[in-house]
């Protein structure tokens, strides 16, 4: 529901979703950062929908520099998973842009708590100076889990955490790029969705078996401190939590094969050579 109130107009009297839709009515083709062997389903629906050209361009994993100029920040951060058991720890961070209300911040901080499971929390408790929303963590929370896990408010590297032997899951948004930096090391997906392409991205993951959803209220989308920790338990440690282990492991092989997504830049890149006046580009079928 939060996702569809930019279907209403803004002051210009035009609608996000209007905007959208008119670039898409009046593009010659799509480009999607996607790929033939995760959803061929949905790239040939795109074909048949808008009646033009789909182009996936691989997933377009993201590269690992090492650094040898550590800040103190790093250092205490690797310290810290350094010390912990080989995929235990939960990383839990919900990107640049989404931010948990106060009541879902509670509720996440207390599931979290309760799951009794090694976490590595990146809360944005506001979205730059002008966000005057500030929220917080329920008093006294990160004293009761100094043992069990760490709360950074500040920048992290996310691509060094994730490929940490520690961590074995992303507690996500499920942001495409959050998603795709998790599969490349085989990550197993623990999913809250917040706004925009998410909700969508996390019913494509949870229909595939490559990630869960957190249980919610499908009118309001509420969610309990109860849910929180009984999912995470279910991915990270439980038998029935296998499924999704074993999935992440699998696309691995996928996410993390920068050879074949590379060949999907390079195939796009070819198509626009090939066809520079896009005015006249063919309607050539991906699907066929």
């Amino acid at each position: 529901m939060k996702v569809f109130e930019c279907t209403e107009a803004d002051e210009s009297n035009v609608s996000v979703f209007s905007r959208f839709m008119e670039v898409l009515d009046g593009c010659d083709i799509v480009v999607v950062r996607s790929c033939m062997e995760l959803e061929p389903e949905w790239l040939c629906l795109l074909e048949d929908l808008h009646r033009k050209p789909i182009l996936p361009i691989g997933q377009l994993p993201t590269i690992v520099l090492n650094s040898e100029d550590e800040t103190d920040t790093r250092l205490w951060m690797k310290e810290w998973l350094d010390k912990q058991a080989k995929g235990s720890v939960v990383y839990v961070a919900f990107g640049s842009e989404a931010k948990p209300s106060q009541e879902e911040l509670t509720e996440i901080a207390l599931g979290l708590e309760q799951s009794k499971l090694p976490f590595f929390f990146v809360l944005r408790t506001r979205r730059g100076t002008a966000d005057t929303g500030l929220i917080e963590l329920p008093e006294g929370f990160e004293e009761r889990t100094k043992g069990q896990g760490v709360v950074c408010t500040n920048w992290v590297p996310q691509l060094k955490i994730l490929a940490h032997d520690s961590v074995g899951g992303f507690f996500t948004h499920s942001g495409w790029t959050s998603v795709v930096e998790a599969l490349q090391f085989g990550r197993a997906l623990i999913l809250l969705t917040f706004y925009s392409d998410q909700g969508i991205n996390a019913k494509v993951l949870e229909e595939k078996h490559i990630g869960y959803l957190i249980p919610r209220n499908e009118q309001d989308g509420s969610f309990t401190r109860d849910s929180v920790a009984k999912s995470l338990r279910l991915v990270m440690v439980e038998e029935e939590g296998n499924l999704y282990r074993d999935k992440a492991k699998e696309m691995k092989g996928l996410f993390g094969d920068r050879q074949s997504q590379a060949l999907y830049l390079e195939s796009f890149l070819d198509y626009l050579k090939t066809h520079q006046r896009l005015s006249k580009l063919p309607s050539e079928n991906i699907c066929s």
